[in-house]
């Protein structure tokens, strides 16, 4: 299983992929003018605007949501991983591809607002919304909606539960069936609840999770900060293949930090879009901009305090492609949460250890979650021409089988699955996005141009020529007319330019 499921990663994840990701990135970059550098205040802003109504949820809420999927075991495990393979030098890639990906998240996100639609009462979006609608291809659509349903439902829960059961064994000594059932039956409690307990437990648990932990880290990189600019030049010296020690692994730099950086900040492979479709705001732009900062949340803040509290502590292991050893400094240990488990306990004895199995419980458990909901949205994306209701009661079913598998199997074999499921992803709507970028970048402009006017933008397609929003069509759309009613303080009539 391991063989197969490592050749067919050496397929999806060869370098075509890496470098389409970077390129991809510094495209929408240049197209937007930076707009992750230009309107990084306007982001924090909006982050705390506007309410919940009945159909949808607050932008915090839906950033809740999006960061329950990015922030998980990739900003703990993951950073570990990309350092053993890859070098110090990957956490410099892994910072790039989140600047970069920034972009690329604000389009994919806004392209989710343009095209999403109500489904039973709740709003909906994604990936397979848009492509249907804005480039008149079902059956691309299709396939991207059943690939996510498989990559979500099956693949990739198991890689958040095997970290989860190697953090608790490793630091409460908590056999991996007892926590199997444990997540089997929490999982069950969630997701039996609907979108509006999922919002509610993100953003609850979030928040408290991500904060608490950059305290902790900045903590111990606070004293520890005589090393960090050493880190840091050791850092820039692997990523540029400068470095006497690792400068031989160049490209498992690069490649290793584009990898996990994706699979943590997940910018560009489709999964954002889901959350960030059921916000309910005046403009898909505002959506937009928020997601693109949730790419900063995750790797430049909680994937760095990982990065940073291993190369400090020095507890961090480096192997070349033959698998020789070119650094050793925590001998007996394999790639993963317990890495970050050693560093923390040499720091703070007594407390580091549990408190990083506590932090990747909460970090990978509400990422599962996150799965749920974006395999369920594609559900209601088939069941919208064909209907197959009892494909949500299979895909609980097969979430929770995934994540007890997870738990028991190797970590080898689940973060392979796990690779799979990211790779076809990102391959199937990083190409929907090239294709379909112009609506992006009309409403970014449409946005902006109405701040300059001083206006609360809103968003009306037909007058920026964007065929297919149905739902935000009309003067008086169903969407503005909701939020009006709830409240939130704009005029729905005002024009677009």
């Amino acid at each position: 299983m391991n063989d197969l499921v490592n050749a067919i990663n050496g397929i999806i994840w060869s370098p075509a992929l890496v470098y389409l990701c970077l390129g991809v990135g510094l495209y929408f970059s240049l197209r937007t003018r930076f707009l992750q550098l230009r309107h990084l205040k306007e982001m924090v802003r909006l982050m705390f605007d506007g309410k919940s109504t009945d159909a949808g949820v607050s932008s915090f809420q839906a950033l809740a949501m999006t960061l329950a999927g990015r922030v998980g075991t990739g900003n703990i495990a993951g950073v570990a991983t990309a350092i053993t393979f890859g070098g110090p030098g990957a956490l410099f890639w892994m910072w790039m591809v989140a600047f970069l990906g920034a972009s690329s998240a604000f389009v994919e996100s806004t392209l989710g607002q343009i095209y999403k639609e109500k489904i039973n009462g709740e709003y909906r979006g994604g990936p397979a919304f848009y492509i249907e609608k804005g480039l008149g291809m079902k059956w691309y659509a299709w396939l991207f909606s059943i690939a996510t349903i498989f990559a979500c439902g099956v693949l990739l829960p198991g890689v958040q539960a095997n970290s989860i059961a190697n953090g608790l064994q490793n630091a409460l000594a908590i056999d991996p069936n007892v926590t199997a059932a444990g997540l089997a039956l929490l999982l069950g409690f969630i997701i039996f609840g609907g979108v509006k307990r999922i919002a509610n437990f993100a953003s609850m648990v979030v928040p408290f999770m991500a904060l608490g932990y950059i305290i902790v880290a900045c903590v111990i990189i606070a004293l520890n900060i005589e090393q960090l600019p050493g880190v840091l030049a050791l850092i820039l010296r692997s990523a540029l293949g400068v470095d006497a020690g690792f400068g031989a692994i160049l490209g498992l730099a690069i490649m290793w930090g584009v990898k996990r950086g994706v699979y943590s900040n997940e910018a560009g492979q489709g999964s954002g879009p889901h959350a960030s479709s059921a916000a309910a705001v005046s403009h898909p732009a505002k959506q937009g901009l928020v997601q693109a900062f949730s790419v900063y949340i995750d790797t430049l803040f909680v994937c760095s305090a990982t990065g940073f509290m291993l190369l400090i502590t020095g507890l961090y292991n480096v192997q070349g492609p033959d698998g020789a050893a070119i650094h050793t400094g925590i001998a007996g240990v394999a790639a993963g949460p317990g890495y970050v488990q050693t560093a923390m306990e040499t720091m703070m004895p007594g407390f580091g250890n549990v408190f990083v199995a506590i932090a990747l419980f909460f970090f990978a458990f509400t990422t599962i979650v996150a799965y749920y909901y974006i395999a369920e949205t594609n559900i209601a994306y088939i069941n919208r021409t064909i209907r197959m209701n009892w494909l949500n009661l299979v895909l609980k079913i097969a979430m929770m089988a995934s994540t007890v598998y997870g738990t028991v199997k190797t970590a080898e074999l689940a973060w392979g699955m796990g690779d799979i499921g990211v790779g076809l992803m990102a391959w199937l709507n990083i190409g929907a996005i090239l294709l379909l970028q112009k609506p992006a970048l009309l409403a970014l402009r449409d946005y902006e141009q109405q701040q300059k006017q001083g206006l609360d933008p809103v968003f009306h397609p037909e007058k920026l020529g964007i065929k297919n929003a149905d739902y935000w069509g009309g003067q008086r759309s169903e969407h503005n007319l909701e939020l009006e009613k709830e409240g939130h303080g704009f005029e729905p009539d005002q024009p677009a330019s």
